[in-house]
């Protein structure tokens, strides 16, 4: 769980877009989009998008994703890409992303804690 500070470089940092769905006064999703360059890339990356459990189904991720989406758009990005856990817990976020247009890229996620 982010602490405090943490979120507020999170939302001070021009790069990055903390998106929240909401239910009335409660919070039922969230995602972040940074949109950055690389040599041959501008890229939109979705990181941690969630959905609370009892929101599931109603179209909150949906509306997340394609929100992420149109940032990037808007900031010039070219491509795309998230990162998805695996298993029976994932496969309905899996169809989502691929009903989205998003397709599995067959490399190893490589990372090291620093």
């Amino acid at each position: 769980m982010p602490d405090m500070d943490r979120l507020r470089r999170l939302v001070a940092d021009p790069a990055v877009t903390l998106l929240l769905a909401r239910e009335g006064p409660a919070i039922v999703g969230t995602t972040t989009v940074i949109v950055y360059t690389t040599p041959f890339w501008i890229k939109a990356r979705l990181d941690e998008v969630v959905v609370d459990t009892a929101a599931r189904g109603k179209g909150v991720g949906e509306a997340l994703v394609k929100a992420a989406l149109d940032i990037g758009r808007e900031r010039g990005a070219q491509v795309a890409e998230l990162q998805s856990g695996r298993g029976e817990a994932r496969e309905a976020a899996h169809r989502l992303y691929e009903r989205l247009g998003f397709r599995i890229r067959h490399t190893d996620v490589m990372r090291i804690v620093l």
